[in-house]
């Protein structure tokens, strides 16, 4: 079973400061073109996004230099509602080695990545982070968290939605753009139940 947890781009949310994503219709059928063609702009962390270590780092890995490792494999998701303590993070790490998913992390709900879990998240070695906000960590000041989880090399997904994901082991696809030399990307993500 396939599970689409990207939102749309043109109607998705955006983290208060960035640009909207903009459509244009360039070429219309109905107007005598040959083909409906269009165009667009944004900015590469609208709507379900990676984030790569260049997005803070000057010398961090840009989003075409991560390869697909961190982004396509076994993931755990977890479902947490409110601050994610450092033992929070412990118990969510338990849950998923337990069912031999622990190198990529998705937590549903309202949840905010404490700089304290993010640690515990960055001594793992965890390959990916994601979760449903636009930003890791709190929305007021998201840069620390950044900084604990992108300076440990871990790709972050933001702004996945899981609303209706069980708690569990899945596949992850979260494939994200090749925009070379870029601090992050939109990507089209998804999770195969596995058995």
């Amino acid at each position: 079973m396939l599970i689409d947890i990207s939102q749309e781009v043109f109607s998705c949310n955006v983290f208060e400061g960035d640009p909207l994503p903009i459509r244009e219709r360039t070429l219309l059928i109905r107007n005598g073109d040959a083909c409906n063609l269009t165009s667009f702009s944004m900015c590469a962390h609208n709507g379900t996004h990676a984030d790569a270590p260049f997005h803070f780092f000057d010398g961090g890995r840009t989003i075409d230099e991560m390869g697909l490792e961190p982004f396509a494999g076994t993931c755990w998701t977890a479902r947490h509602d409110g601050d994610i303590s450092a033992a929070d993070a412990e118990m969510i790490l338990e849950n998923a080695r337990a069912a031999n998913a622990a190198e990529r992390i998705l937590v549903g709900g309202k949840a905010v990545l404490t700089e304290e879990a993010a640690a515990v998240f960055a001594d793992a070695r965890i390959l990916l982070f994601g979760n449903e906000s636009q930003t890791v960590g709190p929305e007021n000041a998201p840069e620390a968290v950044h900084r604990i989880m992108l300076g440990a090399d871990i790709a972050l997904l933001e702004g996945i939605v899981l609303t209706n994901v069980p708690e569990g082991r899945y596949f992850l696809s979260a494939a994200p753009l090749c925009l070379g030399g870029c601090d992050g990307a939109p990507c089209r993500a998804f999770l195969i139940k596995e058995d």
